[in-house]
This record gives C-alpha cells, structure tokens and sequence, in this order.
C-alpha cells in the first residue's frame, strides 16, 4: 500500500512580514495534522530544511515564540511536568476564515447576512417594483418620489395634498433562514491508497461553518461525523477532525441529521453529505453493528432508500457530494438522490468547495410557500 504523504511546493509571499509568511504554512501543516502541533512541526523543520523558510535573522524558535506571545499557541503542563503544545480558539478562528478564503474565494461578508428568495414580503432587499401602501407597511419603505408624484396627478399642483390613496411602497424581498446539517465521513477509506480526502472535507466544513456565522448569523449550521455510527461535533473542533477504524453507517448519520432539523423552526432546512465509500453498517435493534464491506449489501442499501425518502416527506433534501467514481456507487447515489428527490454530485476534492456553495445558495434561495 503506498505511503501516505504531502507535497508541498516552494512559495514567495509578496509583501509578508517573516511571521506572516510562516502562519500560512503553519495554518496549512496543523490542518492536514488535525491540530497536531508536534506533528506539524515536524513537518515544518522538515519543509525548512529543504526550503529554507527560516533564516539567521527569524529563526523556527523565534516562529513558536510568536506563536505563543499572539496567542496562536499554549503551553500545557502534563503530569509528569513535561510541557505541551496546543492551538487556541484564535487559531481555530483562524484556520476556519482561511478555509473559506481558500475555498469560497471573494466571498465576503454581506451586511446583515440574510438571502433573499423568489417570494416578495418582509425583508431589507428593494425588488425595484411598486404597490399601493397598505396598512401595517414599515413607513421607511414608503417610496416618497413616487408618492409625491402620485399626489400631483391625483390632486393638482396648485394645492398641494398627500393621501393614503397616494402612497407606495417598494417591494422587498422576503428574507427567509436556512437550517443546514453537513455530514460528514470519517471511515477508514477517507485515507486509504495514499489519498488524503478527509483535509479537504475538513477545509470544506470549516469554509461553510465560517461563511454561515459571518454572513449568515441567522442560519444555522450543525455538522455531524459518521464512520460505524454517528454523533455531533461543535464547530471549534472541526481543526482536529480525523477519521477512524471505521465503517460507514449513512443511516446513523441520517438518522441524527433529521433529529436535528425537526427541532429547528426555519422552514428551509436540508442535509449535506460528503461520502467516498459505500455504506457498509448498520446498528441493530439489540445495539449490535452489522458490517459488510463487500460490495453493496442489500439490507443496508434498503435502509439508506428509506431515510431518504422519510426525509423527503419532511421536505428535507440531501444533497450528496461522492468523491468516489466507481460506477457502482454511482449507481447507489443515483437511486438514493431518486427516493430523496434531492441532487447528487461525483467529484474530485478540488471542486468541492465551490460546488457545495452554490448548491447551498441555490437551495436558501428557494421560494417558500
């Protein structure tokens, strides 16, 4: 089984202070790490050695010290005495806002973060239409000009009058809140053959969670983790987010995602998926696991169709994201995106991000009836 590894290419950073120009690679080694500070610098010495990030006049010990007087790093005592090192919330903070300028690009922060969809209503966003002014509209979205020319048509200019019947008012558009719950896979195979999937999953999640807090307070964002069952885990962690010896159990990460959107309120609510392996378990009645990870196992395959057409009936959509290309995984997706009536995407990990934005958009805009 080939060795898994990273490779990583020399880089110049106009117009960066010696720290600044570390951070990056720093932020990029303790992501890959899963928050490992040990490890990432291992890497970095390593990354050093070859490239020669440091020199005489910044050196790697002058970096960590930083590190730790701005408060990216801190130092745990053991039991045994022997210190420690660990990020802070702030590097956490950090890594989630440079995931999301990696991934979403220009994506920036857009007021009072709400979106608007098709259906006109209560909301901050003109329409550029006009209606006559009805009882109860908010007075500071009376359109004057065209008020005031309405009340010369009706009235005459030699008097001036101004009437209700005169009044309009610009449309806006109704701003409605989305509940997201972002699944995502944490089995063995997210590693296997040399291929690291789970960081860019992990980059993803941060991207979205960042995107949504900054830009879109009043939605909510839940993520879920699922290998041989599923469980919740706070955004703060998703740095140290790692997979594990473990099957997949989509069920139980169905299962939990649809217990969390029945108790949001928001009308729009739907699930992310972000998979590269076949369902292969499933928890029985008894608590005992049932594993098979030898092609599709029919009773688990019938179990993944029915939640997803349970989550149909609760106007929830799942949109996958399979990075895997078999075709007989594909042939899955398919028929689980055809019980849900949701959307499915096969794809590498470099488009991900990209794709999980639009659809994310292209869902919250959705009309609400």
């Amino acid at each position: 089984m080939p060795k898994t590894g990273y490779l990583f290419t020399p880089y110049e950073a106009p117009d960066q202070s010696p720290f600044d120009r570390l951070f990056d690679i720093f932020a990029e080694l303790i992501t890959h790490t899963s928050g490992d500070v040990e490890e990432a610098l291992d890497w970095f010495k390593v990354l050093d050695e070859e490239y020669h990030l440091t020199n005489e006049d910044y050196t790697l010990e002058d970096f960590i010290e930083d590190l730790k007087k701005k408060g990216y790093l801190r130092e745990e005592i053991e039991s045994k005495g022997k210190g420690q090192l660990s990020i802070t919330a702030k590097t956490e903070r950090i890594l989630r806002k440079n995931a999301m300028e990696q991934i979403f690009g220009s994506i920036r922060k857009n007021g009072q973060g709400n979106h608007k969809s098709k259906k006109s209503g209560i909301g901050d966003e003109a329409t550029g239409e006009f209606r006559s002014y009805q009882f109860g509209d908010a007075l500071d979205h009376i359109a004057m000009t065209e008020s005031l020319k309405n009340a010369q048509i009706n009235h005459g200019i030699g008097t001036f009058r101004l009437t209700e019947q005169d009044l309009v008012v610009e449309d806006t558009h109704h701003k409605s809140q989305m509940s997201t719950v972002l699944m995502i896979d944490i089995s063995h195979s997210m590693i296997l053959y040399g291929e690291d999937r789970i960081t860019p999953a992990k980059k993803v999640a941060m991207a979205l969670a960042e995107l949504i807090t900054t830009s879109y307070p009043k939605d909510t964002l839940d993520v879920i983790v699922f290998g041989d069952d599923a469980w919740p885990i706070k955004i703060k962690d998703l740095p140290y987010l790692n997979v594990g010896p473990y099957h997949t159990n989509t069920v139980a990460g169905l299962e939990l995602a649809m217990d969390i959107l029945r108790r949001k309120r928001n009308t729009n609510k739907q699930i992310f998926m972000i998979t590269d392996g076949k369902p292969s378990c499933l928890r029985l009645p008894d608590g005992q696991y049932y594993k098979n990870s030898n092609g599709l196992d029919a009773m688990v395959v019938e179990k993944c169709y029915n939640m997803a057409a349970q989550a149909r009936k609760l106007h929830i959509p799942i949109t996958t994201f399979m990075i895997a290309q078999d075709p007989y995984l594909q042939q899955f997706i398919e028929e689980f995106t055809k019980s849900n009536k949701g959307k499915a995407f096969y794809t590498g990990i470099k488009g991900l991000g990209e794709m999980i934005f639009h659809d994310y958009e292209s869902n919250r805009k959705k009309r609400i009836n």
